[in-house]
């Protein structure tokens, strides 16, 4: 049966000159350097926390100390790929599953994004829902690289 194309994976990737782990340790340890401020509840000067462990939040903070809950992390294999689900601006209920990756190549690191649950988010949601969601966040990942990509030094 063939995937619905509003349910098909969101893959985004981008190269950088630097290895898996200096890679790892900028997605999961210094997020607020270079996440774009447009794209968190927030926006400004939050900082973004990811716990980098099973069951860990990841989450903004506001300077006044509110936190947003945006995931939690399902798996890590650092500094090779890191699994959470993801909500950012939306209930936890409506969660999708982002898995990031972190792979060596000869002049870096390829980081590929891959968000799935479409399929689970049209079925709860509806499909109107789901799409737009979807869309959405291709097009946030498509900037959230971006920004990754010049903070790792691309």
């Amino acid at each position: 049966m063939p995937v619905d194309p509003h349910e098909a994976p969101v893959e985004v990737e981008v190269e950088v000159g630097c290895s898996p782990d200096h890679a790892w340790r900028l997605w999961t340890e210094r997020m607020d350097v270079w996440w774009p401020p447009g794209k968190s509840v927030a926006g400004g000067d939050a900082e973004v926390v990811v716990e980098a462990r099973p069951g860990g939040r990841i989450y903004e903070r506001t300077p006044d100390g509110v936190e947003h809950d945006w995931g939690r992390v399902v798996a890590t294999d650092p500094p090779h790929r890191i699994a959470f689900t993801w909500h950012l601006m939306f209930d936890a209920a409506d969660a999708t599953d982002v898995e990031v990756t972190f792979t060596p190549i000869a002049d870096g690191t390829r980081v590929r994004v891959v968000h799935t649950g479409w399929d689970r988010l049209a079925r709860e949601r509806g499909t109107d829902v789901a799409a737009q969601r979807r869309d959405r966040n291709r097009a946030g990942w498509t900037a959230v690289t971006a920004a990754f990509r010049a903070a790792a030094g691309d």
